[in-house]
């Protein structure tokens, strides 16, 4: 966690609003029943911990979580592990409904429109800073820096930026800047926006993370809810807006730095908005030093509260051993006589005798029977694979019955009838379902 002393050198007061309400339709199925923050990743975490971790561990104990589309996963989640328990009043992670206060009472019609409607929150808390931060990305982040070089440079607004590859220029907000960091121009999910001065093949793509002083947020807000032909969106139509009157700059992501680290560390951050993005950023995590470090202990992840037992490998046979290889394990887990390989196991995971997982993220409590083989696949929260059954080895059969991404990847839908993994089912990993006989080692 952050020392006092860094904190002090703020010297502001900040409230942090997380936008966490999208549909994320493009990680369907795995959005059918929750949102996308909501999503499990690397094991024990949600993608929604980890802007709350960079925010937590970098000094900001103020938050509101700005919640929407199928929301109750998501709300589940901040309440079992986000609850600060702290008598001062200005520390707080507080999950906000959609509250239906624009004048047609509609759901929020763009991230503008989101914090808009919310304008009051940012009126009590009487902040020297707003920060409006994305839920929907996997990355570590040193938030103080970015507010020291908002400070240094006087900004009204600072925008987080980190080059991508020139192929994704349609799916992000790219920006222009000058030497300094100042921006000139927005291009919003444009093919052809230009590229970096010293690489042509590098857009400086918008992270959706920004800084306001809350004068100017509030001025600009007003202003764009008047406009009826307004997306309500913060790249399309509030940033643009703003360029010719008030200091806009970019943060280079690249600058940042982690305290713990090792000093060549790389920043990391990914969109991961499409399956294909998301196995891929589950995979990252197999490397011997993937470059999002998950163990440093200076920058904790998600919150502190672990309520499932060891994970645990049983079985030393010829043919029977349970055992995994270049593959992350979550608490509760156990391999039984089973073989995981290049694979991310979430927590009380079941693989039986003989069964084998290659290439494959697996969510919390799920259970894989005797002889099953799953390759390259994502099997969702609380999936059951019958003995001998096989997952991933015949791209014929298999979208017969699951999804298949474009890049092959094939995506199990699982049973959401309980919502979530209770608090019981963590002390209790055998309540909530079925077990077979064989589960016994």
């Amino acid at each position: 966690m952050v020392e006092s002393g860094q904190v002090q050198r703020m010297n502001r007061r900040v409230l942090a609003m997380v936008l966490a309400g999208g549909k994320g339709t493009r990680l369907f199925p795995l959005t059918k029943d929750q949102s996308k923050p909501a999503v499990a990743f690397a094991g024990k975490y949600r993608i929604v911990d980890f802007v709350l971790s960079n925010l937590v561990n970098s000094g900001v104990y103020s938050t509101y979580v700005l919640t929407q589309f199928k929301s109750q996963s998501l709300l589940q989640h901040l309440r079992d592990a986000w609850q600060f328990g702290s008598l001062l009043p200005s520390q707080f992670i507080v999950p906000v409904p959609a509250q239906m206060r624009s004048p047609g009472e509609t759901w929020y019609q763009g991230t503008a429109d989101a914090i808009f409607q919310n304008l009051e929150l940012i009126e009590q808390a009487a902040p020297d800073l707003v920060l409006v931060f994305s839920a929907d990305h996997v990355y570590r982040m040193n938030v103080r820096e970015m507010i020291e070089f908002h400070n240094q440079k006087e900004a009204d607004v600072t925008v987080a930026a980190f080059p991508m590859d020139g192929s994704l220029a349609s799916e992000f907000g790219v920006i222009e800047t000058t030497a300094e960091g100042r921006i000139v121009r927005f291009h919003e999910k444009n093919p052809n926006a230009p590229t970096l001065p010293d690489n042509p093949d590098m857009v400086f793509a918008s992270m959706g993370n920004y800084i306001f002083s809350p004068e100017i947020l509030e001025q600009e807000l007003y202003a764009d809810a008047a406009k009826e032909n307004s997306s309500h969106d913060f790249g399309k139509d509030i940033l643009p807006g703003l360029l010719e009157r008030a200091n806009v700059f970019a943060y280079d992501f690249r600058q940042n730095r982690i305290p713990g680290d090792p000093p060549d560390t790389r920043p990391y951050w990914r969109d991961v908005g499409t399956i294909d993005a998301f196995y891929d950023a589950n995979m990252d995590l197999r490397a011997v030093t993937p470059d999002l470090n998950l163990y440093n202990r200076q920058w904790p992840l998600g919150s502190i509260r672990e309520l499932n037992p060891p994970a645990k490998f049983v079985f030393d046979q010829d043919n029977r051993r349970g055992h995994a290889l270049d593959s992350i394990i979550s608490s509760g887990c156990i391999i039984s006589g089973a073989l995981v390989k290049n694979s991310v196991l979430g927590r009380s995971v079941r693989v039986h005798s003989g069964a084998v997982v290659e290439d494959s993220v697996v969510f919390d409590n799920c259970d894989i029977g005797p002889n099953a083989k799953v390759r390259k696949a994502i099997l969702d929260t609380n999936v059951t694979v019958r003995e001998g059954d096989t997952i991933g080895y015949d791209l014929e059969k298999d979208p017969k019955s699951y999804y298949i991404s474009e890049c092959g990847v094939v995506v199990v839908e699982g049973n959401r009838s309980s919502v979530e993994v209770t608090t019981l089912q963590l002390l209790n990993p055998e309540l909530g379902r079925r077990r077979r006989k064989s589960d016994n080692p």
